[in-house]
């Protein structure tokens, strides 16, 4: 394998591969990345599209860079990074090139920081027969078993750190040894990490219940390394071919995560203020004809005041598409509503915000680009000026 090959979102590049190479790649990538027939023999075409991140196989490591900086693109990931990990002198992300290596240099650090000095345990329920009473007699045991005087059916709860939280870092910490692309210095890191979860069950992972735990003081200082396993868990994809290196995906989709980052932000920026709904079901025509889903519905008490839509890329000029114009204008039009907000992301320069006025029915269609081609801070400072923008424009909508 040769050094990586390097492309940007929706970038095209052809390569050398072996058809078995290119067939794996494809594979691997699904519709993450389009591998077609190049233009001479032995070259594929390779077509990035909204996903970044690195592909791994025995031919080739491919990434693919967001445009974004990735400091940002650590922002939107909300991975609960402290405000400290963006400077450059303490963490590499901010110039390294490979999405994975980043986030498994961040993933060990934060769990040799946070079980260094000891796993979390808690208390689990367990029912064993036992020769010697230990908790509770399970009378419903002894009931469908009669006849069993030894050994004892008990309930009885163990204080143990086989849970689920500490079962979760295990099994990121395994993922990230088992694939190319890991730094051998955040490897090391990981392997001796590992080293300390030597009584957690190695067991299949819900990745939906990591949401679903509950933070006490007892377990806070879990909250950024299970952030960063749910991200490794999610978004690391495998291929394990016997006889064969494997194969390994780690990506992000930037239309996913840019829009699942705004709403998460206005949400709370307009708390107490206006409520953000995203993708309620909504209908273009009558008789609940033709559903459409907008992303960002505003609300005040019972009344829907403002309707948005997010989208990752804009145009040079600073308009948007014209499907987009068409997309918001249904929007608008459906929902009783004589503004729409299309919300960009904008990391070229500064663009002026647009406006159009539709004809005859005077429906105004704003465009705003959120700049985030500078650092952590003033990308929130351009969130929070938006939330600006979006309660403004929804009351004088809502008074005139």
């Amino acid at each position: 394998m040769g050094g990586p090959v390097e492309l940007r979102e929706w970038e095209a590049r052809e390569i050398t591969l072996t058809g078995e190479g290119a067939r794996l790649l494809a594979e691997l990538a699904g519709k993450r990345l389009s591998v077609s027939v190049g233009s001479a023999a032995g070259t594929w075409l390779v077509t990035a599209t909204s996903h970044v991140g690195v592909f791994v196989t025995p031919e080739v490591e491919l990434l693919v860079r967001p445009k974004v900086p990735m400091h940002n693109l650590f922002l939107m990931l909300d991975v609960g990074l402290p405000a400290g990990a963006f400077d450059r002198k303490t963490f590499s992300f901010g110039s390294d090139r490979n999405l994975l290596a980043a986030i498994a240099q961040l993933f060990a650090r934060s769990v040799e920081q946070t079980v260094g000095n000891g796993l979390v345990r808690s208390y689990r329920h367990e029912f064993d027969r036992l020769h010697t009473l230990r908790g509770r007699i399970n009378i419903g045991h002894v009931v469908r078993h009669p006849g069993l005087p030894a050994p004892v059916p008990c309930d009885f709860d163990e204080y143990t750190s086989d849970i689920f939280e500490n079962r979760v870092l295990r099994a990121a910490l395994q993922r990230l040894l088992s694939v190319p692309g890991v730094q051998p210095v955040t490897r090391r890191t990981l392997s001796h990490s590992l080293g300390r979860f030597e009584e957690v069950a190695d067991l299949p992972i819900d990745v939906h219940a990591i949401d679903r735990v509950v933070y006490t003081r007892l377990n806070r200082h879990y909250r950024q390394p299970l952030r960063l396993a749910s991200l490794i868990l999610r978004n690391l994809s495998l291929i394990d071919r016997v006889g064969n290196a494997d194969a390994s995906a780690f990506t992000v989709d930037m239309n996913v995560l840019f829009q699942d980052w705004v709403t998460h932000r206005l949400t709370r920026h307009l708390r107490g203020r206006l409520r953000v709904v995203a993708e309620r079901p909504e209908y273009l025509g009558t008789d609940r004809k033709v559903p459409m889903y907008p992303d960002l519905e505003l609300w005040a008490g019972n009344d829907r005041v403002y309707v948005a839509d997010v989208k990752y890329k804009l145009t040079g000029s600073g308009l948007a598409r014209n499907a987009d114009y068409y997309q918001i204008l249904a929007y608008a039009t459906s929902l009783g509503l004589r503004e729409g907000l299309l919300i960009y992301c904008q990391v070229d320069g500064s663009v002026p915000d647009r406006k159009i006025i539709v004809n005859h029915v005077r429906t105004s269609l704003r465009t705003h680009a959120l700049d985030l081609s500078g650092t952590p801070s003033q990308a929130e400072e351009a969130l929070t000026a938006l939330a600006e923008l979006v309660q403004v424009r929804a009351a004088e909508l809502q008074h005139a």
